[in-house]
């Protein structure tokens, strides 16, 4: 089956928010990577207006009144794992939460996707499966439920995602869906799957590694702390800089997007 190149289409919930919380500060993700504050998604930059008092009148939002699951995903065929815990409504659907891993893990949504649940699989049209448009709560997962969640479907990353608690109440005034923990760098995308990316992890610490570091570190050492220019000026010497540097970081590049729990607009 060919894959393609789906871009917002295949997160079908580009609109949706998921908040990161940090350790001094909680902020909201949009699917496209637009990083605003947790009360709106007008602007980036950290309102200096003061919050309005909460009405207590006011009727419950919508993730206030859904219930709330924990739920764990993480990569399967990767050591060390790679994982996220999140909190979303019961309300949620499964094409929503495709958005919310994708966002969660630091997948970029440009590749086609499914779930397999109960021995049937959810998926865009492209891959002739459920539609997607079904809640969690209408699914009935209790809690240790598992299913998985495969992401590019040419060489898939294979997710295991395991509900945790089915029945957690929402804190009034909190945003959710919401990641609370993590650990791991999500992989690049195309780099080959699983084994692929561990193949790069294994080149980044390889001799051939530490020779394109002494490579960079003797040149750079007669130019900066012996003070001779006349090293760059060698036609050699800049190609051995030139290659150790492009093959240095492209070594950076296979080691994936880390994960961060804090984030701000600045």
């Amino acid at each position: 089956m060919s894959d393609s190149r789906q871009g917002n289409r295949t997160g079908g919930c580009c609109g949706h928010v998921l908040a990161l919380v940090g350790d001094h500060e909680e902020v909201c993700v949009s699917r496209d990577g637009v990083v605003a504050g947790a009360i709106g998604l007008d602007s980036a930059r950290p309102s200096t207006q003061p919050k309005p008092a909460a009405d207590p009148d006011a009727a419950p939002s919508v993730a206030d009144r859904a219930g709330l699951m924990q739920v764990k995903v993480w990569l399967l065929g990767i050591s060390p794992m790679v994982w996220r815990r999140l909190l979303v409504p019961d309300t949620c659907t499964l094409r929503e939460l495709h958005g919310m891993i994708q966002v969660a893990m630091g997948w970029e949504g440009i590749h086609l996707y499914q779930f397999c649940l109960r021995s049937r699989r959810y998926g865009s049209w492209e891959v002739s499966a459920s539609s997607l448009d079904v809640t969690l709560a209408e699914l009935k997962l209790r809690r240790g439920a598992r299913f998985t969640y495969e992401y590019d479907l040419n060489i898939p990353w294979r997710h295991e995602v395991r509900i945790e608690e089915s029945r957690l109440t929402a804190e009034p005034g909190k945003a959710f869906p919401r990641c609370i923990a993590g650990d791991g760098a999500c992989p690049p995308e195309d780099c080959g799957g699983p084994r692929g990316y561990l193949a790069g992890l294994d080149d980044a610490s390889s001799w051939d590694a530490l020779e394109d570091l002494h490579t960079m570190a003797d040149i750079l050492r007669g130019v900066v702390l012996e003070n001779r220019p006349e090293v760059l000026r060698d036609e050699d010497k800049r190609w051995q800089l030139k290659n150790a540097l492009e093959r240095a970081k492209a070594r950076e590049r296979a080691r994936g997007c880390p994960f961060v729990r804090s984030c701000s607009g600045r």
